[in-house]
């Protein structure tokens, strides 16, 4: 019978993953990735611009929170501990894959029609291709922002920042990416005929 560990907070859930027994460690293992995989692999997806190296990252920082788990450690705040392994998982993986990214996004089933399926994929490319022509330093703190859903200031202690910084940096993303994306809005926009 499977253990329910979803009252447990994340750090009590920490101190699991060092349990002798081994099913109760490995539960509490499976209730954080329940809890975090999702978030993090947006943040990996945003940053790495591929779905499929997002994966590889999630798994790889999954594995290094498990082996830094096993070491004498006090935990405060799992989710911010998880992001930055993530974080410089993304950013080793960067730094050595220089090859081109692929742009591989998903139709989602919806009560869409085609058409309106096609064009939202054609805009969520677009915008994926926008956000990977932002400079890392805004793209980072965008997808933080929008994506994961940090504050501010989440974000100004993960990147070693203040937050007016952070601000800064979500904004500039924000006004550059309207600056890639306006002539592809402009195509867009429905033309109104003379009433």
């Amino acid at each position: 019978m499977a253990l329910n560990l979803s009252p447990h907070s994340d750090e009590e859930l920490f101190n699991l993953l060092r349990s002798p027994k081994r099913e109760l460690a490995e539960a509490a293992f499976r209730e954080l990735y329940a809890r975090h995989a999702q978030r993090l692999y947006g943040y990996c997806s945003r940053i790495l611009g591929s779905r499929y190296d997002a994966q590889d990252v999630l798994q790889e920082t999954f594995i290094r929170f498990w082996q830094s788990a096993q070491q004498e450690r006090v935990m405060t705040n799992v989710p911010a501990f998880l992001l930055r392994i993530a974080r410089n998982l993304c950013f080793n993986f960067k730094r050595n894959n220089h090859q081109a990214q692929e742009f591989d996004e998903e139709l989602h089933g919806s009560t869409a029609s085609p058409v309106e399926q096609v064009e939202r994929a054609e805009l969520s490319t677009l915008l994926q291709r926008a956000i990977t022509q932002l400079p890392a330093e805004y793209r980072e703190a965008l997808v933080l922002r929008e994506q994961v859903g940090l504050t501010y200031a989440e974000i100004a202690e993960l990147l070693g920042i203040t937050e007016t910084a952070a601000k800064v940096r979500v904004f500039r993303a924000k006004e550059k990416l309207r600056q890639l994306l306006a002539p592809y809005i402009h195509e867009l926009r429905p033309t109104n005929p003379q009433q």
